[in-house]
């Protein structure tokens, strides 16, 4: 990945939920989307009294995911294996199980 694919992937994070993760021990980079799909939950606190969804002031003002066909993730622009997670699965932990796959780097 080049410089400008690194800007353009981190513009917005808190709208895109994208983030970028680099390994010290390995020195790979993943780079990880949250995808809204129609099962993403909605956010915000039940009133007691009524049992209804609430929202706080400011809530929703960043989505914090993309549709997947907004994801950059894609073969196009260079990535060889992309990996999809099931509902409610960490990416910090399949990063972590991904990384532990690989050999560490060499200090030089």
């Amino acid at each position: 990945m080049n410089a400008d694919f690194n800007t353009r992937f981190l513009t917005d994070t808190d709208e895109t939920g994208r983030f970028i993760v680099s390994s010290h021990r390995t020195g790979a980079k993943y780079y990880v989307e949250v995808i809204i799909g129609a099962h993403t939950p909605e956010w915000g606190s039940i009133d007691p009294a009524t049992g209804n969804l609430m929202h706080k002031k400011g809530d929703g003002k960043y989505t914090g995911g993309i549709k997947d066909k907004e994801s950059m993730i894609t073969k196009e622009n260079g990535f060889e294996k992309i990996h999809m997670l099931g509902l409610g699965e960490s990416p910090h932990a399949a990063i972590e199980r991904l990384d532990a796959m690989k050999p560490d780097r060499i200090a030089t």
